[in-house]
């Protein structure tokens, strides 16, 4: 069944191929999806370290080095917005990054008051090999899923991801 039928299904309370949706909604099995969601996490992180485990850096180290190289040129406050973190947390993981040479914080030529963060040739290697490591990850996962388990997981970690805030 496609993921859009099956999506109409539950949220009309029809449950995909006469399962009954009460069996997903029972404690232990939210339980083990929130243990399985956290487990995941951390082993599909695991198998990015490589080249920021010598650094001895994580996945908020990687977070930050992908939003810099992604996103539009990142000011502190850029940041902040974009990876939804404590000011003092994003300070600590800019230190971390700036000491390995991964970044540089620059006076912004717009506002000399604002400090650009620019990746270095390090960090971009950097956040390339990590972010090919993910997608290699997922690429693997993917193909053994197959198409609608891989589109079922999308709508289940994008509706994760937002934040309940945005509903209000």
């Amino acid at each position: 069944m496609a993921i859009d039928q099956t999506r109409q299904r539950f949220t009309q309370g029809t449950p995909p191929d006469g399962a009954d949706a009460r069996l997903f909604l029972r404690e232990e099995e939210l339980d083990r999806a929130a243990d399985l969601i956290l487990e995941a996490a951390r082993v599909f992180f695991s198998a990015a370290q490589g080249p920021l485990k010598d650094l001895k850096l994580g996945a908020a180290h990687y977070r930050a080095l992908a939003a810099i190289r992604r996103g539009p040129a990142g000011s502190v406050s850029v940041l902040l917005s974009q990876l939804k973190v404590r000011k003092q947390s994003l300070a600590r993981v800019l230190n971390d990054l700036e000491r390995a040479g991964l970044i540089v914080r620059e006076r912004s030529t717009r506002d000399g008051r604002a400090r650009a963060v620019v990746l270095t040739a390090a960090g971009e290697a950097a956040e390339r090999a990590t972010s090919a490591a993910l997608r290699e990850r997922l690429a693997e996962v993917f193909r053994v899923s197959g198409a609608e388990a891989v589109a079922g997981a999308r709508l289940v970690l994008s509706a994760l991801a937002k934040d309940s805030e945005d509903d209000t």
